[in-house]
């Protein structure tokens, strides 16, 4: 994930860390714990996140040890939310074009007003306040970091559909995140429209692969066009 202003890594032998400033997420991203060490480092990162202030999250792996880390984790008054599937798919095998239905044109965020489209969008879709979302895109666009491409799909102007694209330097990967179509829109290839954007812009930075982490509603679009399932996550909220 790339660290955007406001944001800050924070290592520790056992644990990755995203501390951000404001609304934007704060959480455990990695953990490689054993039967000895999990209780004692859930109970550092509890501590920790209470210096913070403020909800996180445990992002936690299929595959994490130890086997019981979930039940350890809700015994640390966290709280599972739905599981994601985590998909990956080689930028090659994917659709690097699909044109958006009649009416409906693919635009980038370019300017606060895109942001603030951006987010009224995922608010709809998802609900809560994403407000954070749309300043991470103005702070990326205002030190032209290129970091992060947002798309946009408008229907008669009106924005029915988003798509976030994450450009970690120095990895193979980049990262989708905030897939969201307004239920009116779904179906009719505006997703894979706003999808095959991205895949070219990857592929034009010289990106290896794409991941996200898919809701049931994106998964088998994701799967039909050449993702493949490696496991799943599953936040785990406090606060």
């Amino acid at each position: 994930m790339p660290v955007a202003p406001g944001e800050r890594v924070e290592r520790e032998d056992r644990v990755v860390r995203l501390i951000s400033a404001g609304d934007g997420f704060s959480g455990v991203t990695w953990s490689d714990l054993d039967d000895a060490s999990a209780d004692r480092v859930i109970a550092a990162q509890v501590e920790r996140f209470a210096e913070v202030g403020g909800p996180w999250e445990w992002k936690h792996y299929s595959w994490d040890r130890p086997a019981d880390l979930a039940d350890r984790l809700r015994a640390a008054m966290l709280t599972p939310e739905p599981p994601e599937a985590l998909l990956v798919g080689e930028i090659g095998d994917l659709p690097h074009a699909s044109p958006p239905p009649p009416g409906v044109a693919v635009v980038p965020v370019v300017d606060e007003r895109g942001a603030s489209a951006f987010v009224s969008v995922h608010d709809e879709v998802f609900g809560g306040d994403s407000a954070w979302i749309g300043q991470m895109l103005l702070a990326d666009l205002a030190r032209r970091g290129g970091m992060t491409a947002a798309l946009l799909a408008v229907a008669e102007e009106t924005p029915v559909a988003a798509l976030r694209l994450e450009l970690a330097p120095e990895t193979d990967f980049a990262v989708l995140y905030s897939a969201c179509t307004l239920p009116d829109f779904r179906g009719c290839g505006v997703f894979r429209s706003l999808l095959a954007r991205c895949v070219s812009l990857a592929a034009e930075r010289g990106f290896r692969y794409l991941q996200t982490d898919a809701l049931p509603d994106s998964q088998p679009i994701l799967e039909r066009l050449g993702c493949v399932e490696l496991g799943t996550t599953t936040p785990f909220v406090h606060g």
